[in-house]
């Protein structure tokens, strides 16, 4: 089958989950991960990675990166005065707890290594937007609790690739004893470059130096620029760039980015869309084995892992326990984990690394089930 009859055909399979997402009021993720399962590992109709070849993953990458920039252009600090101490806490020590629990839970229940399982909890202790905005506007929660798991949704993004960085590094090339030089000159480079392009770009649209007509793709074309440079300079630091870019621009006064937002949201609907099908339709059918333990892992990373984590951060913000609740029930995982697995697992195979079959089939297993489980 020709490459354009394929694009075709996975555009217009996209526009029908939104659609039916929409007429039945439940989250979008849903139907594209049915799409993607049918159209692979059910039916082998198609093979993303034998369709875009070596184009497969950068195409994913910086589609991750416009998804994670749009979600933080809508993260204002005026929004969550009263409770920003609880999201810095969910993204630091609720992350921890996570990182740690899951690699537990894959060492012992999936009888994975304990490098392989770090890498694993790494992966999993996101909570991505792509799944928790769309599934916030069909539940529409009050405010607080929105805030909370929109901000914690963008945010903890690229620290779980950072982290997932430090344990394939770990892995990889046993460098444990150099991972806090690492993580600091991560955390850095992305921050710095995009605190830089952030102001570069605000500065440009409010001296009208370009006209308005090309705003859009001026923010477009600086986006994937950020996340590409910041790549060469500390590897996996794009994601953390792009966010710290958006959050920038998000915060300067006197900066219209309404224009800019409704773009962005419009094209993130459909990368969404195409990325989610792809993504799904490279899984392959796991080993009873797995299938089991990938069933208790989700189990206690729904039941215990993500609560623990939840009321440990939140113990003195002014959430209630009931938000408090909601927010520990809603963590489901999207589309960063889902690239993050397959790239770090083709990246193991490339090293002859056992067990990166294991790591994606559980990875996705974890997002399915929450997606399901949380979207109903």
């Amino acid at each position: 089958m020709e490459m354009s009859a394929v694009l075709a055909g996975l555009i217009l399979l996209g526009f029908g989950c939104q659609w039916l997402a929409w007429r039945t009021r439940l989250p979008a993720i849903l139907f594209l991960l049915i799409a993607g399962l049918l159209l692979g590992p059910v039916t082998g109709f198609i093979d993303p990675q034998q369709i875009f070849g070596d184009m497969f993953f950068p195409m994913v990458e910086i589609g991750v990166a416009i998804i994670l920039f749009e979600g933080s252009l809508t993260l204002r600090f005026r929004e969550i005065r009263s409770f920003a101490p609880a999201i810095v806490l969910l993204v630091t020590v609720g992350a921890a707890i996570a990182v740690a629990g899951l690699a537990a839970a894959a060492h012992y229940l999936a009888g994975l290594p304990w490098p392989m399982a770090l890498l694993f909890g790494a992966i999993n202790c996101v909570s991505g937007p792509t799944v928790i905005i769309p599934l916030l506007r069909a539940v529409r929660p009050n405010a607080r609790i929105a805030q909370v798991l929109r901000w914690e949704g963008i945010i903890i993004d690229p620290i779980g690739a950072m982290l997932a960085l430090l344990a394939f590094e770990a892995i990889v090339l046993g460098s444990r004893e150099h991972s806090g030089d690492l993580l600091l000159y991560t955390v850095g480079a992305g921050t710095a470059l995009g605190l830089a392009a952030g102001f570069g770009v605000a500065e440009l649209i409010r001296r009208q130096w370009v006209p308005e007509f090309l705003d859009n793709f001026l923010v477009t074309a600086a986006v994937v620029a950020t996340y590409a440079l910041s790549n060469q300079c500390a590897e996996e630091s794009g994601l953390l760039a792009v966010t710290v870019m958006g959050i920038t621009m998000a915060n300067i006064r006197n900066l219209d980015v309404e224009h800019i937002l409704n773009f962005k949201e419009n094209l993130s609907i459909f990368l969404i869309s195409m990325m989610f099908i792809v993504l799904s339709a490279r899984i392959e059918w796991p080993s009873l084995d797995n299938f089991l333990a990938g069933l208790a892992i989700l189990v206690v990373a729904t039941l215990l892992i993500r609560p623990v984590s939840v009321y440990v951060s939140t113990l003195f913000s002014p959430l209630t326990f009931a938000e408090r609740t909601m927010v520990a029930y809603v963590s489901p995982r999207g589309i960063v984990a889902a690239a993050v697995s397959a790239l770090f697992a083709l990246r193991l195979e490339e090293q002859g690394i056992s067990g990166a079959h294991e790591l994606v089939a559980l990875t996705f297993m974890i997002i399915i089930g929450t997606v399901v489980l949380q979207s109903i």
